[in-house]
């Protein structure tokens, strides 16, 4: 029994001391992720097959460490270098808002491009070369690679089994399971938001050093990705809020106590009348225009207006009547879509269709819809949303309602946004079918 301990106790002891020299080798290789391997805590667990991260803890089974490194001796050097970027790159915290199995192999994917483009013979492992002949098919198809943008190609164009199962051997190095929730998740310590200001840090500090010192152009697009403001697409449309009234008790000024006394005491006779009218905010008139150039794919628009109608319906955002338009152009008004109810749209998310697929020319939308502010077709607009992939002449004036464009990606060579408008980047989960 005690023979079993000691030996228990020098694996461990030299698993540990692996996974020290791994993170010394690291630090002296990339200062940059100092305060990234600060926050993350090397931790022994046993019996957990391999590696994990709960985004505060780097869990390692020594005993699968040491049997590992008799075959890869870079392999704790490797498994620290991913584990870290899923830290830096925040993928732990967007994983239930995702489809798992597909965002499961997305990150992996992104983090082990990064690693190969460093080219580090200290994390070098005999399967690279079939991970960059993997790696090379995937750029066809997304040539940045983000664990965003492939995550989105997996959902837009689906994966077959057989790329499934390959993606899921060659490129897997940690376990996953943690990010569900859970025992390990239980002990979570740094949160999303600290992990943010580390991305924000290192993404500083990379321009700083040489790209030959890095020798990854796409560690600092998955930086970029990981530090850009995102919105809630939900929040944004109470933007549109307008002061309105419905009619219906308002229950928290009517007291029921007097009104019940009065018709008990003197019959048909209440004592307070009820308050019949509620000034509510809801969204009542607003512009969703669509970009229906060739490259806004129908199904993606499509997406788009129904997540913006499930979220104005089931948010009880909705007046009895409405007043929406549904402008589609490209270079030129091609269609306008009235909405007056939930019918009216409804009916158009099943029967409408999109028109055009020119060239992109925001301007066309603008001036039409002074056109039809000086016309009376609107009482007080408030907002236009413009779903677009944002390759257009944009206006110069600003108008006088709040307008949002709506991009399909982050994309670095589109023109700038007028500084009047706000840009949003549609999240992944929207192309879910």
């Amino acid at each position: 029994m005690e023979k079993q301990e000691t030996k228990q106790q020098q694996i461990e002891q030299y698993a540990a001391k692996l996974m020290q020299l791994a993170k010394d080798t690291i630090t002296v290789r990339f200062r940059f992720f100092d305060s990234a391997l600060t926050k993350l805590k090397l931790e022994a667990r046993p019996g957990i097959g391999g590696f994990a991260t709960d985004g505060s803890h780097l869990y390692y089974d020594p005993l699968s460490l040491l049997l590992t490194y008799m075959e890869e001796p870079n392999v704790a050097v490797r498994a620290y270098l991913h584990i870290l970027m899923h830290c830096i790159f925040s993928h732990s915290f967007q994983y239930e808002k995702r489809n798992p199995e597909y965002w499961d192999m997305a990150v992996d994917i992104a983090v082990e491009n990064i690693i190969l483009e460093m080219e580090l013979p200290i994390a070098e492992l005999s399967r690279d070369g079939e991970e960059l002949s993997q790696i090379a098919k995937i750029k066809k198809w997304v040539p940045e690679l983000t664990a965003e943008k492939i995550y989105r190609e997996f959902l837009v164009n689906g994966l077959s089994k057989d790329a499934e199962t390959a993606y899921k051997k060659l490129f897997s190095v940690d376990n996953h399971e943690g990010w569900r929730g859970g025992a390990i998740r239980e002990e979570l310590v740094v949160t999303e938001e600290e992990w943010k200001r580390i991305s924000e840090r290192i993404k500083t500090e990379l321009k700083a050093f040489s790209k030959d010192k890095t020798n990854s152009e796409s560690l600092a697009n998955n930086l970029e990705e990981a530090t850009r403001q995102r919105y809630n697409y939900r929040e944004i449309l109470e933007r549109f809020a307008v002061s309105g009234e419905e009619i219906h008790v308002n229950d928290e000024e009517f007291d029921y106590i007097y009104y019940t006394y009065g018709l008990f005491t003197y019959g048909n006779l209440p004592l307070v009348e009820p308050l019949e009218y509620k000034e509510v905010h809801k969204v009542r008139e607003f512009v969703i225009a669509i970009d229906t150039s060739a490259s806004c794919r129908g199904s993606i628009v499509k997406a788009f207006l129904r997540q913006t109608y499930d979220i104005l319906k089931n948010t009880e955002n909705f007046f009895h009547a409405v007043n929406v338009r549904i402008i589609q152009c490209d270079n030129e008004i091609q269609s306008d879509t009235v909405i007056k109810c939930e019918e009216d749209f409804t009916d158009f998310l099943e029967h409408g269709k999109l028109n055009g697929f020119g060239g992109t020319d925001f301007r066309p939308v603008f001036s039409y819809v002074e056109d039809l502010k000086e016309q009376g077709a609107f009482e007080n607009l408030k907002g236009l949303i413009y779903f677009t992939d944002g390759y257009g002449i944009y206006p110069e004036r600003m108008p006088d309602y709040d307008v949002i464009f709506a991009f399909l990606n982050e994309d670095k060579n589109r023109g700038s946004v007028p500084a009047w408008a706000l840009p949003i980047i549609i999240e992944e989960e929207w192309y879910e079918h």
